[in-house]
């Protein structure tokens, strides 16, 4: 009975990975607005019905697709910070490491990138499912400023009066343990990190920004710096 269900588990395994990268190729050649259950059925030669066992809906195979793009780019910054970690690069590097992983993934992975960082799918809403890996890049930059404060310290960026409640809010949120002028400079450091990669992605550097490896490296040390890390 155990090899029977070894089996069909291994056959689920391989079918779910069929629908998945086929609703990619549909993401890449047409966008996900455009993604229906019934296209990737009739390209796989399945039935739809067949296909609703896997996928109850549309939205649950969107959801799949967006959980595994946030993972994959959460693996690569995290990855690329263990690598720095190992090399004993200090937390600028290390900054310096994830940011490029970031930026190498969403090159290698445009349509992905798109998906999770693009815009909106229309009528669907991501369920909380996807809040766990969305937040795998962005947490990984944070434990590196985390690991700075516990250490030689950061400089402690202005933070006006006003937005300090929202700050500290932050903080408790999703920074505990570092200041709120840090975690304010975090969220702006991560959004503009995001904008900063969108361009390329999207070509808004075409004509602007030619030697965009320098280019890049110069803008993600300027987040560094913003966010109060020490430039050794």
């Amino acid at each position: 009975m155990s090899t029977v269900r070894g089996a069909r588990e291994r056959a689920r395994i391989e079918v779910t990975a069929a629908i998945k990268d086929e609703a990619r190729r549909m993401l890449a050649a047409e966008g996900a607005a455009k993604l229906s259950l019934r296209a990737v059925a009739r390209e796989l030669g399945m039935v739809s019905s067949a296909l609703y066992r896997y996928f109850p809906s549309r939205d649950e195979l969107l959801t799949a697709l967006i959980v595994d793009a946030y993972d994959s780019v959460g693996a690569a910054a995290e990855e690329a910070d263990a690598r720095a970690r190992t090399a004993g690069a200090p937390p600028r590097a290390r900054w310096a490491e994830v940011c490029g992983a970031f930026r190498a993934w969403a090159l290698a992975h445009p349509h992905e990138y798109s998906l999770i960082y693009g815009s909106p799918v229309p009528g669907y809403s991501a369920p909380l499912d996807t809040v766990g890996p969305a937040a795998r890049a962005a947490n990984t930059l944070i434990g590196i400023v985390h690991a700075a404060h516990r250490g030689r310290g950061i400089a402690l960026p202005p933070l006006p009066a006003a937005l300090r409640p929202e700050a500290e809010r932050m903080t408790a949120d999703f920074a505990e343990g570092l200041p709120p002028e840090v975690t304010a400079a975090l969220v702006a450091a991560w959004a503009q990190l995001v904008g900063l990669v969108s361009c390329e992605v999207f070509g808004q550097f075409n004509r602007v920004v030619e030697d965009r490896d320098a280019f890049f490296a110069h803008a993600a040390d300027r987040l560094a710096h913003a966010v109060g890390l020490p430039s050794v």
